[in-house]
C-alpha cells in the first residue's frame, strides 16, 4: 500500500490507511515501535503488558527495597 511522506512541525509523518487502522483496531494515541532496518521501516503494534507478563519480570537483581522516609510532611495520619 503506497503513502507520502509529509512534513509534521520539525519532523516527516506518514499516514496509515484506514483499512490498516480497523484491522489493527488503532486509534489516536496507539503505541507503535518504529525500527529502521537499511532501506525498510518496520512499524509495529506495541501493545500493553498484562499485570502478569510484567509482575514475570521482577527478579533479585531488579527488585529493590523499602524506602526510608522522615515520616509524615503533611496531614498525613499514621
Amino acid at each position: 500500500m503506497e503513502t507520502v511522506v509529509k512534513k509534521w512541525g520539525n519532523s516527516l509523518g506518514i499516514r496509515i490507511p484506514n483499512t490498516i487502522v480497523r484491522e489493527l483496531a488503532l486509534k489516536d494515541g496507539s503505541f507503535v515501535d518504529i525500527k529502521d532496518k537499511g532501506k525498510e521501516i518496520i512499524i509495529k503494534l506495541k501493545r500493553k503488558n498484562k499485570l502478569s507478563e510484567m509482575l514475570n519480570e521482577i527478579h533479585e537483581k531488579n527488585i529493590h527495597g523499602e524506602v526510608k522516609t522522615n515520616g509524615p510532611v503533611g496531614n498525613e495520619i499514621w
